[in-house]
């Protein structure tokens, strides 16, 4: 038996979220985004799946570089318009018992002490199955429309989001301890104000004197999630996350950034396996590898390329409409996503080539096939780079889940290398097994205090 894969579902609160003009397909609902019953139908459909979580991706501006404005992008509504994702989850926790919630916000545009309520009361509602894509943001027109005269450097970004952090896990681990609450109703008081404490940040970018709103929830702090591939990016999640999201196109770049993240979890002190790392991975499949050769050609057919070349030139923060199809692409480095920038190559790839080959596949790795195919294809990934998991992108949705589960997961499941129930408890619990509380050797279990200490 192999090691167990973590599987999440991968997904936007939008109408196209990573496949461009796929939203028409006669059995795509992806139009029904604004319907909390799809949302409500979807983590119903996964947890039957027994998919470990849904991840949803966030922006919060336009793609807005290519042609030099927004038209592209919102004819062919690729991530825009795209509504709030926290909103989604207390409804979805509701339809569920066991699916966990990754959500991603930015750590650019909203202040720590706001977002930490925000997190806390989301881990109370699910009972310890919410998680933070901790991202810093990276489109231009989100810069400005916070206020900023253009975004900030790359760099810059990720020494606000240690700030950031660093508050957060004062606020999460240090601010209230285990038993400052009580409902025993013989207890005089719901709170002893002697075990709620202050936490007295006050750096570069963020004061923050008081007291966290919250309680303590089940996990505290959420399960972190990040999704920088940059080197400084990557500094960032061996310090920080616990599930960390790539999207590397083939095996030898995805085992290289394996492990390269497991080394520097290892160097920070951290064991190298208390990071879990998945990979973008979109699946096409059916019954048989003819039907599924059929489902991705007719999925082509729906293909946006207008919509596709707009996604791609917010991600290098480069205007691709300035080139012929045919023509080879480079791009510079820039201060916008840079591991895009890096997988994005150098000029081995013309317009035309992504149109054709790489609009379904645009972020991660690419199986077509049947369910015993596309299990073959994962477990090698898994065997040849030491990845755990992945994020299944879909390209009709809720279709591509749905034949997900009726082909692949069985297929997995024989061979033992998925789970065929849910372990109980949290999140985090199901993923590591030890608790629903984040482990001493993380850096946010420095800001935790016992009473003792907070009063010495």
């Amino acid at each position: 038996m192999g090691k167990q894969i973590i599987l999440n579902a991968f997904d936007m609160n939008c109408v196209a979220h990573i496949v461009a003009g796929t939203w028409r397909h006669p059995e795509s609902q992806a139009a029904r985004y604004k319907d909390l019953e799809y949302w409500t139908d979807l983590a119903a459909l996964l947890e039957r799946g027994l998919f470990d979580g849904l991840f949803i991706a966030d922006v919060l501006g336009v793609y807005d570089v290519y042609g030099g404005g927004p038209d592209a992008a919102l004819r062919a509504g690729t991530q825009v318009p795209v509504n709030d994702p926290l909103l989604l989850v207390s409804a979805m926790a509701a339809a569920t018992r066991h699916l966990g919630f990754g959500i991603t916000a930015a750590t650019s545009f909203e202040h720590p002490y706001s977002f930490a309520r925000r997190m806390s009361t989301l881990d109370h509602l699910t009972k310890g199955r919410v998680g933070w894509n901790i991202v810093t943001g990276y489109l231009e027109s989100a810069a400005r429309n916070h206020g900023l005269d253009t975004i900030t450097p790359h760099a810059v970004r990720y020494d606000i989001a240690d700030e950031y952090t660093e508050v957060l896990y004062k606020l999460w681990e240090g601010s209230w301890e285990d038993d400052a609450v009580g409902t025993d109703p013989s207890r005089a008081h719901y709170t002893d104000p002697t075990k709620v404490h202050a936490i007295g940040h006050d750096g570069r970018h963020f004061r923050v004197p008081g007291i966290h709103l919250c309680e303590p929830s089940t996990q505290r702090t959420p399960v972190l999630y990040q999704a920088g591939a940059s080197d400084r990016g990557r500094s960032f999640g061996a310090q920080n996350a616990e599930v960390i999201f790539i999207g590397a196109p083939t095996k030898e770049l995805l085992r290289e950034a394996v492990a390269d993240i497991r080394t520097r979890a290892s160097d920070v002190g951290r064991d190298p396996y208390d990071v879990k790392i998945v990979n973008g991975h979109v699946a096409v499949t059916g019954p048989t590898a003819a039907a599924a050769r059929a489902r991705h050609d007719d999925f082509r057919s729906y293909i946006d390329p207008e919509g596709a070349l707009a996604l791609w030139s917010g991600w290098l923060g480069s205007d691709l409409s300035r080139f012929d199809l045919d023509d080879p692409v480079a791009v510079t480095d820039n201060e916008f996503l840079k591991s895009s920038v890096q997988m994005f190559g150098q000029g081995q790839w013309t317009l035309r080539d992504f149109v054709d080959a790489h609009a379904i596949d645009a972020e991660g790795g690419f199986s077509v096939g049947s369910g015993d195919d596309v299990a073959d294809d994962l477990q090698s990934w898994v065997k040849e780079t030491d990845v755990d998991g992945f994020n299944i992108t879909n390209v009709i949705t809720p279709g591509s889940f749905v034949d997900f589960i009726a082909h692949v997961i069985p297929q997995l499941q024989r061979r033992g290398l998925y789970k065929t129930e849910y372990t109980q408890g949290s999140l985090r619990h199901k993923i590591f097994g030890r608790g629903p509380r984040l482990p001493d050797a993380h850096r946010a279990a420095a800001y935790r205090r016992t009473h003792q200490e907070a009063s010495r």
